[in-house]
């Protein structure tokens, strides 16, 4: 009885560009990478293998030619792998996320609450629950048409995953100043909108309606209340509102943080 071979892998060079060099490692950084395969893999399949989400993935050219996530790869497949809003007039070929959501909406996962709060903040809708595990996060990106960000590239790789974000940094406030860029916000601020508690919107609201919860001096000096529909926490601006308008500005780049 003859000993049995494996087949020889196949191999296929990838290049990937922009800034979804930051899903590899520095050696396969900016520079072709010979990606060996056996069967016939999806591109994606091989995208993903090599550490990249999909949904951060807006191009695939093999051999010069647009193809979809769904191309198999063959022995000597040249591929090269754009991301989303790379500059580039694309629309002669094939777009893979397809069109922005009609509304920005986002979900975040456990590790990025500070995140959502700065979001909520801005005015932009953004669901937040520390216990909330990825599957759960998953279902209700999609019944809600939202987009997740994620410090968790794994979370990406789900198959039913159509809009995400792998949040670089794990600042703060520059991980606010990343979405805005990465998703081209800038213009839709609008800040003390929402809810930071619970995402709500807020909206105005009477003194005399609210007069029984507010603290004595709060009754004295101030006129103006905001209250939020969901949860009914009520906003007006006290002392701290300066603060936080600094640090509204400092995000959005009208003001120096540093105050130079």
């Amino acid at each position: 009885m003859e000993p049995r071979t494996e087949p020889e892998p196949r191999v296929a060079e990838f290049r990937f560009y922009e800034e979804l060099n930051d899903f590899l490692p520095a050696a396969q950084r900016k520079r072709p990478i010979a990606y060996a395969f056996t069967g016939s893999p999806s591109v994606k399949d091989a995208i993903e293998a090599l550490g990249v989400p999909h949904p951060e993935v807006d191009l695939i050219l093999a051999n010069g030619v647009s193809v979809d996530f769904s191309h198999h790869l063959r022995p000597g497949d040249r591929i090269a792998v754009y991301p989303v809003f790379e500059s580039l007039d694309i629309s002669p070929v094939t777009r893979l996320q397809g069109r922005p959501l009609r509304r920005t909406r986002f979900i975040l996962d456990v590790h990025l609450g500070k995140l959502a709060r700065r979001l909520r903040l801005l005015g932009f809708d953004a669901l937040y629950e520390n216990h909330w595990a990825d599957r759960e996060i998953v279902r209700l990106a999609s019944a809600d048409h939202r987009a997740i960000l994620t410090r968790d590239r794994g979370l990406l790789m789900t198959g039913s995953v159509t809009h995400g974000y792998w949040v670089r940094s794990t600042v703060p406030d520059e991980q606010t100043r990343e979405v805005l860029r990465r998703f081209d916000l800038r213009d839709q601020v609008r800040p003390f909108t929402r809810c930071m508690a619970c995402n709500s919107p807020v909206e105005p609201v009477a003194k005399e309606e609210i007069i029984e919860r507010l603290a004595p001096k709060t009754k004295l000096y101030y006129d103006e209340f905001q209250r939020c529909t969901g949860c009914g926490r009520i906003y007006w601006k006290g002392t701290h509102f300066r603060r936080i308008q600094e640090r509204v500005d400092a995000i959005i780049g009208r003001a120096d943080p540093t105050g130079e």
